[in-house]
């Protein structure tokens, strides 16, 4: 919920005054271009297209003016989500960590360091193609709760480790995918991610 289009094409009108945070599991990881397989408790996963940020070294309520100094590697990633799974719980008022947390649902690309995106972690611009055809395009300068804020306030709650990764929120155009879709990730020109759906 870090990007206002995207809150508004979801019907959230929750005004949030810190960032939403969410924790996925290791097991959900999906790296190196392994296809994604489409899970049999849902009928519509949706692909959310975030900048990650790789955290290189221990930090513990780290202050936002030095949170800069925690990651110097991105990537763009997809946050896969069983919609219909996370509506039903949240109708229900439970958590929806199963809907964001199962097998593959947290596409990894290739990570580069900062400086050959341009260095500024706030003016980062970033797409996802399916089929060929841009779904979504975002810039890192309009998220609600910006990169190093996120930090801050994660690294409050949770000790953060070497490795350990942040999904920073998605831009409007989630939708979902279907059987043989490829997805493609790209940070500027440069693509950094490239899968298909099975």
């Amino acid at each position: 919920m870090n990007y206002a289009a995207h809150n508004k094409e979801l019907q959230n009108t929750l005004v949030n005054m810190e960032p939403v945070i969410f924790m996925k599991p290791d097991s959900s990881l999906l790296k190196n271009g392994k296809p994604f397989y489409l899970p049999d408790f849902s009928e519509n996963v949706h692909h959310e297209t975030e900048i990650v940020v790789k955290i290189n070294k221990l930090g513990k309520s780290i202050d936002e003016r030095f949170a800069h100094r925690y990651y110097d590697e991105i990537t763009v990633g997809i946050d896969f989500t069983a919609r219909d799974l996370q509506s039903n719980l949240k109708a229900k008022g439970l958590p929806w960590e199963i809907s964001k947390g199962f097998d593959g649902a947290a596409a990894l690309g290739e990570f580069i360091p900062l400086s050959e995106a341009g260095g500024e972690i706030q003016h980062i611009d970033f797409h996802l193609d399916i089929d060929g055809k841009t779904v979504q395009r975002g810039n890192t300068s309009d998220m609600l709760f910006t990169v190093d804020r996120v930090i801050a306030y994660a690294s409050r709650f949770f000790t953060l480790k070497t490795g350990d990764l942040i999904y920073t929120g998605t831009p409007s155009g989630v939708g979902n995918v279907v059987i043989n879709n490829r997805l493609q990730g790209y940070i500027g020109e440069r693509k950094l991610l490239d899968f298909y759906i099975r």
